[in-house]
C-alpha cells in the first residue's frame, strides 16, 4: 500500500473548552464531500462530547463511524484501546477518507502521534496534521501563564496546566485562536503574542468563531505528523510515560430543577472561588420536554435545549474538572446540590 492511499487522520487538540468538539460538529455539517470518522477522548466517564457530535450523524458520518472513548487520556490507552478502535473505524464497510480525533482537553498529543508508528495501523493511516485550539480570550487573560514570562528561570511559570498546554501548542502543524469574537482585536494580539513566544518554531495561527471555517483549510496539510517528532518538543520527552494526577474530575447527578439560573450562577461561582477549570453535561429542568445542555469554561458559562430526552432517562449529570489540589468534592457537591 503506497503512502497515497493511506487514510489520512486529523488530530484536534487543545485545552478544556477550547472549542473542538464544536469545531469538528462544523466539519460533519461541512464535510465537503468526504465520507468522515470520528473518534472522541473524554477524560470523564460521562461523554458528553461523542454526545453532541452522534446528533451530526449523516450518510457523510453515520453514527456507526463516531465512536468514544472515554474516562481516560487517549495516549495513555495506546494498547488496550486506541489501536483496537482505529481497527474499527478502518474495518467500517463503507471506509471513511478521512478520520478525526478529538483528543481530551488533558491529553498530551505527542504521545498519540508515536502511536502511528504501531504496526497494526502505520501503513494504512497517516497523520494529515494536529489542529490546535487556543481560547484566545483565557490566553489573552493570562490563564495558561500564571506568572510573568520574565520571571528568574523560564521554567519558574510553568504549571500543571500551563505545560498541558505548551505541549498542545508546540505539537501544532496550525492553531486556530477560538472565541474570537470574544477576545476581540487586542486580545487576538494578545492570544498570539503569548502563544508564539512558547512556540518552538513558527506555526500558522487563524482566528475562529463557533468552529465556523473552510474545511479545505483544515483537511489536506499532508503534514505526515508522525515523521517528525523531533520539530514537536515536549515536557514530557524524558519521561517514559505520563500522568494526570495533577487533574481530576467528579460526576454529579442533580434532581430534576425548578429552573436552570440557580445552577448557572452556582457554577459561575464555584469558577471563581474554587478554580473549577469545565463543567459540562445535560440537566432536566422541569417542565421541560428537552435536555439543557450546560458548558462552562472557567467563569465562562453556557447552556442551551439541545434535543428532547425522549425514551432516554432524565438523568441529570456534570461532570466537574478542576486540578488535583481544587477538587473538593464535597464542596462542590453542596454548592451545585445542596
Amino acid at each position: 500500500m503506497t503512502d497515497l492511499a493511506k487514510i489520512p487522520v486529523t488530530v484536534v487538540t487543545g485545552f478544556l473548552g477550547a472549542g473542538k468538539t464544536t469545531l469538528i460538529r462544523h466539519l460533519l455539517q461541512n464535510p465537503g464531500g468526504k465520507r468522515l470518522a470520528v473518534l472522541v477522548n473524554e477524560f470523564g466517564t460521562v461523554g458528553v462530547d461523542g454526545d453532541i457530535l452522534r446528533g451530526c450523524a449523516d450518510e457523510n458520518c453515520p453514527e456507526d463511524a463516531i465512536l468514544e472513548l472515554a474516562n481516560g487520556c487517549i495516549c495513555c490507552t495506546v494498547a488496550d484501546e486506541f489501536i483496537p478502535t482505529m481497527e474499527r473505524l478502518l474495518a467500517l464497510p463503507n471506509k471513511p477518507d478521512h478520520i478525526l480525533i478529538e483528543t481530551s482537553g488533558l491529553a498530551l498529543p505527542k504521545p498519540l502521534l508515536k502511536a502511528f508508528d504501531w504496526p497494526a495501523i502505520r501503513s494504512r493511516v497517516t497523520v494529515d496534521g494536529v489542529i490546535a485550539l487556543a481560547d484566545a480570550e483565557a490566553v489573552a487573560d493570562g490563564r495558561f501563564a500564571p506568572l510573568p514570562a520574565e520571571a528568574a528561570t523560564p521554567t519558574e511559570h510553568e504549571t500543571p496546566l500551563s505545560e498541558v498546554f505548551e505541549d498542545q501548542m508546540a505539537c501544532a502543524d496550525l492553531i486556530l485562536l477560538s472565541k474570537a469574537d470574544l477576545a476581540g482585536e487586542p486580545g487576538l494580539a494578545a492570544a498570539r503574542a503569548a502563544i508564539a513566544a512558547e512556540l518552538p518554531r513558527p506555526v500558522p495561527m487563524l482566528p475562529i468563531t463557533e468552529g465556523i471555517i473552510d474545511p479545505a483549510v483544515l483537511l489536506g496539510l499532508e503534514a505526515a505528523a508522525e515523521t517528525d517528532l523531533a520539530q514537536r518538543p515536549s515536557h514530557h520527552d524524558a519521561e517514559d510515560g505520563h500522568e494526570h494526577n495533577d487533574f481530576n474530575t467528579v460526576v454529579l447527578e442533580l434532581p430534576e430543577l425548578a429552573s436552570p439560573e440557580p445552577l448557572l450562577a452556582a457554577i459561575e461561582r464555584l469558577a471563581r472561588e474554587r478554580n473549577v477549570l469545565r463543567v459540562k453535561g445535560h440537566v432536566a429542568i422541569a417542565g421541560k420536554p428537552m435536555r439543557l445542555l450546560v458548558q462552562a469554561v472557567g467563569a465562562r458559562v453556557r447552556s442551551q435545549y439541545d434535543r428532547p430526552w425522549g425514551a432516554q432517562p432524565r438523568i441529570s449529570q456534570l461532570v466537574v474538572i478542576a486540578e488535583t489540589g481544587d477538587l473538593d468534592e464535597a464542596a462542590i457537591r453542596a454548592a451545585l446540590i445542596g
